[in-house]
């Protein structure tokens, strides 16, 4: 006997899910909630792990095969989008950091 359609509906879903989670987790890197980017991250963490369990017994219908890769596009250039916006703040903190120290190299000390 075939699988059912709602279990085909089911595997994409999380797909769809991880998609979802990762916008939210970079419109959150671009409002610097870090907090927000950790959660969404965490989120999608376990989606994955949950996918991976469910891809070993289940297929995707060749239709869906096709939003998969449209859906693992799209979050791959997410992620690097948010790399890139992590990355901007980090050197931002650095710079921050940075600057007491390079003040406090020019004093003179008594």
């Amino acid at each position: 006997m075939g699988k059912s359609m709602k279990t085909y509906q089911m595997l994409i879903d999380y797909y769809k899910a991880i998609e979802d989670s990762s916008a939210k987790m970079l419109d959150a890197a671009r409002a610097e909630d870090w907090d927000e980017v950790v959660r969404f991250e965490g989120t999608c963490a376990v989606l994955i792990e949950q996918l991976r369990h469910k891809a070993r017994s289940e297929e995707l219908l060749p239709e869906q095969r096709m939003e998969k890769t449209r859906i693992l596009r799209l979050v791959i250039s997410r992620f690097m989008t948010r790399v890139g916006t992590s990355s901007a703040m980090l050197s931002q903190v650095n710079s921050a950091l940075a600057a007491p120290r390079r003040l406090a190299a020019l004093t003179v000390k008594p």
